[in-house]
């Protein structure tokens, strides 16, 4: 069933607004549509709303009558969501809406990336904001802009902005845990430097393509040993240059930090004289791939179609350096958590490699739980590139959140859990960036906890989210909001 029928769903409140934030385009760095939207939704319930300088908008409702001396709640979301489709499908994301299905106990996109990793935590919000009968303390909504791109909104959030004493992060992914604690992270970008040359004489062209693969968040889905399209076509490459010479055009592989790459192209010029012999060692190293990764990922599809040869190629040394960096640059899990059983502590992705007209650019994000431990993946993978002969850079990242297993928030959330589902919330931190790191900097007092519907496989077009553990969700919200209220 599609589109509008999540309207249908309950609780309605929340998801009429889900459906409305699926009409209006907001992939990260293109949030003016729904930043516009979200203010004037704001403006038309006649309540004070703000927009500050990096975008990020603010809406603030009053006490209900006899509770304005209660505790005040922030709750916080981020605006803007991860654009990625399958191969094939048609979607401009910066244009077009996103397009839902109801299959079954979830509700997931036609092709795309749903956008429940943060829309149904902006919906709730929303709802929250809407509600007439429910009482509550003074209430302040931050919707944050640019999270997944690099948590910006976040890290511009100037002091003194805020009033709650409680932040309630409406961003987790699993219902029945109750988060305290997530990674830092740090954005790496190495490049090469070429000159284009022209193709050698008897050369022919193909494309090759790595496609099929989950892809999925690089932070919560890094440790399910999923196939890294960059890795997988640097290995495909390096064998084609060693049996027969093959030589690269161009290359475009994954697309943003924050998500494992499903997918990367290559134009490559290939010896006419060696056209079998590459072919050969494509089939080998091809199986090979498909049998290590036969459970993770059985779609997985490796292809070399001819196509016109290239007219330039970029230089063979500066080829080879690309290569054997990337075949020795690090990529996965690099140690698990010795705190938190079944925890990853620091990690790192491959997320990005892409050729312009005179560089070649490798993107990497670092995570890590361990501030120290990043750091030193960080001069791992800086020295790595150095050696070949590349340019490194890393951004300023963004912090951790230290989980406090005595935060007043935590204990009465886990009181009202059980006394509502009659079981006991799993108490975690996640190997994600959560924005309560950067903003528990700017406002150190703030009490903070995370905790959201079911959502799987966010940052790719598989993501869904599981219909009544949204009702769950909302419902323990609003206890939440009147809890506090009583009982300050």
């Amino acid at each position: 069933m599609m589109s509008n029928y999540i309207r249908e769903l309950h609780p309605q409140d929340l998801w009429n607004n889900f459906y409305r934030l699926t009409r209006i385009p907001r992939p990260s760095g293109h949030e003016e549509k729904i930043r516009s939207f979200i203010a004037d939704f704001g403006k038309n319930l006649g309540l004070e709303t703000s927009v500050d300088e990096v975008g990020n908008v603010i809406i603030r409702k009053p006490a209900t009558a006899g509770m304005e001396m209660c505790k005040g709640v922030i709750l916080q979301a981020h605006l803007d969501m991860v654009p990625q489709k399958n191969s094939g499908t048609l979607h401009d994301f910066e244009n077009d809406p996103i397009e839902t299905i109801v299959d079954g106990d979830w509700v997931r996109a036609c092709g795309t990336t749903l956008g429940a990793d943060n829309g149904i935590g902006v919906a709730a919000a929303m709802a929250v904001l809407e509600a007439t009968l429910l009482p509550h303390g003074p209430i302040e909504v931050l919707f944050t802009s640019d999270e997944e791109r690099g948590m910006s909104g976040a890290i511009g959030l100037k002091p003194g902005l805020l009033k709650g004493e409680i932040l309630l992060n409406l961003d987790s992914e699993d219902d029945g845990e109750l988060c305290i604690g997530c990674a830092g992270g740090v954005n790496g970008t190495m490049s090469f430097s070429f000159n284009g040359e022209a193709v050698p004489a008897g050369y022919t062209g193909f494309s090759i393509t790595v496609t099929g693969l989950k892809g999925g968040h690089s932070g919560v889905d890094i440790h399910l040993g999923r196939g890294n399209a960059n890795k997988i076509m640097n290995r495909i490459l390096f064998e084609g240059h060693a049996r027969c010479g093959l030589l690269l055009a161009s290359i475009d592989g994954g697309s943003l930090r924050n998500a494992i790459p499903r997918e990367s192209i290559a134009t490559v010029a290939v010896p006419v004289a060696g056209v079998e012999s590459f072919l050969d060692a494509l089939s080998v190293v091809s199986g090979k791939i498909k049998d290590e990764l036969s459970l993770t990922e059985p779609a997985l599809c490796i292809e070399a179609i001819p196509a016109e040869t290239p007219e330039m190629i970029i230089e063979e040394p500066v080829f080879v350096k690309l290569l054997k960096a990337v075949y020795a640059c690090p990529n996965g899990v690099m140690r698990m958590s010795s705190e938190m059983a079944g925890l990853v502590e620091t990690s790192t992705n491959l997320a990005i490699v892409r050729s312009s007209h005179a560089a070649l650019t490798i993107e990497c994000l670092l995570r890590s739980s361990v501030d120290s431990a990043r750091e030193e993946l960080q001069v791992m993978i800086s020295s790595l590139f150095d050696l070949a002969g590349a340019r490194s850079l890393f951004d300023k990242g963004y912090p951790g959140w230290k989980p406090n297993p005595d935060s007043p928030i935590l204990k009465k959330m886990r009181e009202i859990y059980i006394a509502s589902f009659g079981k006991v919330p799993e108490i975690r931190a996640v190997h994600a960036g959560l924005e309560c790191g950067i903003i528990g900097g700017t406002y150190p007092a703030l009490d903070m906890i995370s905790f959201g519907p079911t959502i799987r496989y966010p940052h790719s077009p598989d993501e869904k989210v599981n219909i009544a553990s949204v009702r769950k969700f909302r419902d323990f919200l609003l206890e939440i909001l009147g809890k506090v209220a009583i009982e300050r």
